[in-house]
């Protein structure tokens, strides 16, 4: 069984429903194991008026990387996600592969660890709640280094504990 972080968005609808729901179908893919606070953070790459609420979660799974990635791609559109062209959108519910175990993997398709979250407050601050010794296998520097090294300056506002 491999170890993975995942990281969790949505600011439309139902936020926490989105987030929920997400959370429930992960659970069919693999066990989780910890899961962040719910933070409220303001949109990263783009302008909009709906904040997101972001968390992140640890699953321990069978899944290889790139079956984990298109179980994750099944769950956003199952969930109601629409498939942009652009990057940086507002979204129902949007999941990313943050770390699987500590492997470095660089594919068209897939590349981890992410190669964002060293720049994303409101990735770091959840990985930080739940695992803030997780060394990043690139930078070789711990999450709750990384975190205080970050520029980022996007609001990331602490809202409450995720009850999964």
């Amino acid at each position: 069984m491999i170890i993975s972080y995942l990281a969790l968005g949505s600011n439309l609808g139902n936020k926490e429903e989105n987030i929920q729901n997400a959370v429930l179908a992960i659970s069919s893919i693999g066990e989780i194991i910890r899961c962040s606070s719910l933070y409220e953070t303001e949109p990263w790459g783009f302008t909009d008026k709906n904040y997101f609420l972001n968390m992140v979660l640890s699953i321990k799974t069978e899944l290889n990387p790139n079956s984990l990635l298109n179980e994750i791609i099944k769950i956003e559109l199952l969930l109601g996600r629409e498939r942009e062209k652009k990057q940086w959108v507002s979204r129902i519910i949007d999941i990313d592969i943050l770390f699987y175990d500590n492997q470095i993997i660089n594919q068209p398709n897939l590349i981890i660890p992410h190669p964002q979250l060293i720049n994303r407050q409101f990735v770091l601050k959840p990985l930080l709640e739940i695992a803030p010794e997780f060394v990043h296998p690139v930078y070789q520097k711990s999450i709750s280094i990384l975190q205080k090294e970050c520029k980022d300056i996007c609001e990331v506002k602490w809202v409450k504990h995720f009850q999964y």
